[in-house]
C-alpha cells in the first residue's frame, strides 16, 4: 500500500496500466452482492449510451466483503469502451476510505468526470449516469441528486443536513448527503487534498464533505433530477447507528472551518435541477415509522444526556424541553429544534463540551423532532410533506443572525453553563 494511499499497490499498477479515462464511475460496498449487480450493469450500459466514444472505467471500491461483492461486479458483461475494477480499499473501514480510493483512480486516469453511486440502489438507471455526469463535461464541478423520497426516509438530510448547509452557506442543496453524486477530476483532487481522512469523513461523514467542500470552495453546483430513489431505507426510529454522529460531527467540525465564509451569507438562492420536466410523477416507496420508539428515546434524553443539554442549551429552552418530555405527545416544535441545532453547533466549536458526547447528546433530541414531524405529517402524502420540511428550512434562516451574534459575543467556556466536571461526563 502506498503511503497515506486508499488504493493497494497491486491496484494502483493496473491503474497506472489503464493510463486515461474520460469518465470513473464509483461504486461503494459492503456485503452488497443483492444489488450491486444491478448497479454495475446499469452503470455500464449508462456510460456506453449516454457517452459514446469515451472511455469509462467502473470501479468497485468495497470494505471486505464477506458475500462475493466484488465478484458479482467482475462477472459483468460489459459494452465496448468501458472496463471494471473491483477491489478491497485500505484506510480506515468506511465509506469515505472507499471514495477516497475512487478520487485517486480519477486523478490517476486524469478523468474529466467522476460519479459515484450507492451500491444498495434499486431504482437507478442508465440515464442517471448522464444526469450526473453531463454537467461536469459542460464545466460543473458538483452535481447533486434531487430525488422524490418518501416522508420518512433521509430524515438527517430534512432535519438537519439541508436546512442547515442552505442557511449557512446560501445554497439550496436539497440532498446534500444523497450518496449519488457527480463531480470534476479537479473537485476529486481537491477533496484527497484535505487532511480529513482519518476523520469522520472517512466513514458517513463523507458526502456532507464532498457537498459543502464544493458549495464553498467551486460553487459550479447544479441538481440532476432522478425521479423516486428506491433503496435499502431503514425506520428512522431503529437505530441511528453510527451515521447520525458521524454526519452532524462533520457538518459541525465544517462549520467551525469555514466560519469566515457563512457568517458573510444572509438568505439562500435556489440551485438549477436539470431533467425535472422528463421525470413524470412518481411517488416514492413506503418507509416505515414507530413513532413509540422515536418518543421512548426522547424521553430518555432527559435522564441520560440531561446534564449535557443543561451546559448547552438555556433556560428557557430548557423549561421547554421538561415540558414537552412530561407531556402526552412529546416531540419538538420546528422553532425550538432550530434554536437547539444552533445551540449544539455553537458548543462543538467552542469545544467547551466533549464533542463525541455532545453529538451522542443531540441525538435523543433528534429523536424528538423526527416525532414532532411524523404526527405533523400523518395524513400528508411525501409530496405536501415537503412544505413542512420548507417552513423549517426558513426558520433555520430567519434565526441564523441570532446565530452569528451569539456566536460572536459568547466566546469561551463560560457562556456554556458551569461545572465542567459534569459536561465531560458522556451520556449513560
Amino acid at each position: 500500500m502506498h503511503h497515506g494511499s486508499a488504493l493497494p499497490e497491486e491496484v494502483a499498477r493496473r491503474v497506472a496500466a489503464l493510463k486515461k479515462a474520460d469518465i470513473v464511475i464509483g461504486i461503494p460496498s459492503y456485503n452488497n452482492s443483492s444489488t450491486i449487480g444491478q448497479v454495475a450493469a446499469a452503470a455500464a450500459a449508462g456510460a456506453a449510451t449516454c457517452f459514446p466514444g469515451l472511455r469509462a472505467v467502473l470501479l468497485n471500491s468495497d470494505g471486505r466483503s464477506t458475500d462475493g461483492t466484488q465478484g458479482v461486479v467482475l462477472a459483468q458483461e460489459l459494452p465496448p469502451g468501458v472496463e471494471s475494477l473491483a477491489f478491497t480499499y485500505a484506510g480506515l473501514p468506511g465509506k469515505g476510505s472507499a471514495l477516497r480510493a475512487i478520487f485517486e483512480v480519477t486523478v490517476a486516469l486524469d478523468a474529466t468526470a467522476c460519479v459515484v453511486v450507492d451500491s444498495d440502489l434499486r431504482s437507478i438507471r442508465p440515464d442517471w449516469i448522464g444526469r450526473l455526469a453531463g454537467p461536469v463535461f459542460e464545466g460543473y464541478d458538483f452535481v447533486a441528486p434531487y430525488y422524490v423520497r418518501h416522508k420518512h426516509d433521509a430524515t438527517i438530510t430534512n432535519t438537519i443536513c439541508y436546512p442547515l448547509t442552505r442557511a449557512l452557506y446560501g445554497l439550496r442543496v436539497r440532498q446534500p448527503i444523497g450518496g449519488d453524486f457527480g463531480f470534476s477530476g479537479a473537485l476529486a483532487r481537491r477533496y484527497l487534498a484535505k487532511d480529513v481522512w482519518s476523520t469522520d469523513v472517512a466513514r458517513f461523514g463523507v458526502d456532507i464533505f464532498m457537498t459543502t467542500t464544493a458549495v464553498v470552495e467551486s460553487g459550479e453546483v447544479v441538481q440532476a433530477a432522478l425521479g423516486a430513489k428506491v433503496h435499502d431505507a431503514k425506520d428512522p426510529g431503529s437505530d441511528l447507528g453510527p451515521m447520525f454522529r458521524q454526519v452532524v460531527s462533520t457538518l459541525f467540525g465544517m462549520i467551525c472551518d469555514y466560519e469566515a465564509v457563512w457568517k458573510n451569507v444572509t438568505g439562500s438562492r435556489p440551485v438549477e435541477v436539470r431533467g425535472a420536466a422528463d421525470i413524470g410523477p412518481v411517488e416514492p416507496e413506503q418507509v416505515p415509522i414507530d413513532e413509540r420508539r422515536l418518543v421512548e428515546a426522547f424521553r430518555a434524553g432527559r435522564r441520560t444526556c440531561g446534564h449535557i443539554w443543561e451546559a448547552v442549551l438555556g433556560r428557557a429552552a430548557l423549561s421547554a424541553l421538561d415540558a414537552l418530555v412530561a407531556s402526552q405527545d412529546p416531540g419538538l416544535p420546528a422553532d425550538l429544534w432550530v434554536d437547539i441545532v444552533y445551540g449544539f453547533a455553537k458548543a462543538y466549536c467552542q469545544g467547551a463540551v466533549d464533542r463525541a458526547s455532545l453529538v451522542q447528546a443531540l441525538s435523543p433530541l433528534y429523536n424528538g423532532r423526527i416525532a414532532a414531524f411524523a404526527r405533523e405529517a400523518r395524513h400528508m402524502t411525501s409530496v405536501e410533506a415537503e412544505a413542512l420540511v420548507e417552513r423549517q428550512s426558513i426558520l433555520f434562516e430567519q434565526k441564523k443572525p441570532e446565530f452569528v451574534r451569539a456566536w460572536d459575543t459568547c466566546l469561551g467556556r463560560a457562556c456554556l453553563g458551569t461545572a465542567p466536571g459534569r459536561q465531560r461526563r458522556r451520556c449513560r
